[in-house]
């Protein structure tokens, strides 16, 4: 088994979930690997899946249904066309029919194979989903339960401690500086006097095997962050799913463009445009990257474009720093608690996003470690408690939103922390903590299941 990377937070995929569709789409595709590799896939006559919990209580508006079959398709979500995704998903429905691993036909009505098993939680996580598959005698030829575990990450098996997780395995002898914690990063930084993007940036070069190999990662990683968004403020329309939520990005933008009045605050206003275009973009079911999720994935790009746009005398290498410096963070958080709104709410996407974006821009400003941990500190400190409760379950409303206001709180959370010693009162490693806690304590129809808050309130007709 491979290392868990912290640049691993950040996928390339479609939308619009990472734990839903992104997720969901690679176990498939991980159990039609293993039909391949067992000699099994040309005696298969047909393949059930069963969604368990929150994966199947939103699964139809966060697209699992299409997810699991472009995976078992043999599509990769990485390089997949969102057009060609959808046409392949239009044509299983409509014909009945799969061509399993791209090879092998196979009969696959939507309707009777992907079982929404919503009143049935596996106890190892909320999004379970079980894989079988048959021959032409009914008798079962292999199965597989994996679970989705947020931001993309799969798992097949899980202990409750996230840090025994299938993908989160730890390879310390591998890493030139092994840390579990924030503290245990900060001493790596104060005691070698490198920044948290240097410590990241040595580790990753062990792991990846060059720096080259690093900095090819954030330069890819940046540019589809920036396609999103140029995709996401270009397009007009209202969004898929049936509640006609419009696409506001690009009207906005026009707005933005066409004002001659003095605004101080205008730079903000060009934040929510940044993080809006992408999550319009995710929610249409476009390619977009994990940041750390599909549901957050408008923060860390915004800010990103904040600091490129409206900053001057930036340093050659910022981008890298950003970068580096949000996958350390957010990889605390991965390891500690979890980044999945069915386990935690929203404070586990937006708060998570936000609390990377702070540490980034604050690095990036030339905060000191310190300085950049209570950066993290401080976003993560004032999203504590965010439910998750999508309306229709569809990632719109509030989502969208949300990421708006969360790159601007990262935004406050920087400024506020650099320009402070860093010697703050709480620490991250106990905001880390609590957000856990409030995750398990918070009742499950706050947690991506759409039976609370505002999908239960908001009447869609």
């Amino acid at each position: 088994m491979q290392p868990f990377s912290v640049l691993d937070l950040f996928k390339v995929g479609i939308g619009p979930s990472s734990s839903h569709t992104l997720g969901p789409m690679r176990a498939a595709g991980k159990f039609v690997e293993h039909l391949v590799q067992q000699g099994l896939l040309n005696q298969v006559t047909h393949v059930r899946v069963n969604l368990y919990g929150s994966l199947a209580l939103t699964g139809v508006g966060h697209a699992t249904d299409k997810a699991v079959i472009l995976g078992l398709a043999g599509f990769d979500a990485a390089t997949i066309d969102p057009d060609e995704a959808e046409r392949q998903f239009r044509v299983t429905q409509a014909e009945s029919t799969l061509l399993l691993a791209g090879d092998h036909h196979i009969r696959f009505n939507v309707d009777e194979c992907i079982r929404f098993l919503g009143d049935v939680f596996l106890p190892e996580h909320p999004n379970g989903m079980r894989f079988c598959a048959l021959d032409s005698n009914g008798i079962e030829l292999a199965a597989q339960t994996w679970y989705s575990v947020g931001g993309g990450a799969i798992a097949s098996e899980l202990a409750k401690n996230s840090a025994q997780r299938d993908l989160l395995q730890e390879f310390p002898d591998l890493r030139e500086f092994p840390f579990a914690n924030a503290e245990e990063l900060i001493a790596h930084c104060l005691a070698q006097n490198l920044s948290i993007a240097d410590i990241v940036a040595r580790n990753e070069s062990r792991l990846q095997g060059s720096m080259d190999a690093v900095e090819d990662w954030v330069r890819d990683i940046c540019s589809a962050m920036q396609q999103c968004m140029q995709r996401g403020m270009a397009a007009e329309g209202p969004l898929p799913g049936g509640i006609r939520v419009q696409r506001r990005a690009s009207r906005m933008a026009k707005s933005l463009r066409a004002r001659t009045l003095k605004d101080d605050l205008l730079t903000l206003d060009w934040v929510s445009v940044y993080a809006l275009a992408v999550n319009e973009e995710n929610a249409s079911g476009g390619r977009v990257v994990t940041a750390p999720t599909n549901g957050s994935a408008g923060v860390i790009p915004a800010v990103m474009a904040h600091l490129e746009h409206h900053h001057e005398g930036m340093a050659e290498d910022w981008l890298s720093t950003f970068l580096l410096t949000c996958a350390a963070i957010g990889w605390l958080y991965k390891r500690n608690a979890s980044i999945s709104a069915a386990e935690m709410g929203c404070q586990g996407e937006i708060g998570v996003a936000s609390s990377m974006a702070a540490a980034g821009m604050a690095a990036v400003m030339g905060g000191n470690p310190e300085q950049v941990e209570h950066a993290a500190e401080i976003a993560m400190e004032h999203h504590l408690g965010m439910t998750c409760d999508p309306i229709a379950g569809l990632v719109q409303v509030p989502c969208i939103e949300r990421n708006a206001f969360g790159a601007v709180k990262a935004i406050q959370a920087a400024r506020m922390a650099i320009n402070e010693p860093g010697d703050h009162c709480v620490s991250l490693d106990e905001c880390i903590e609590t957000m856990r806690q409030t995750g398990e304590d918070m009742v499950s129809k706050y947690k991506e299941t759409a039976q609370g808050g505002l999908a239960v309130n908001v009447v869609v007709c």
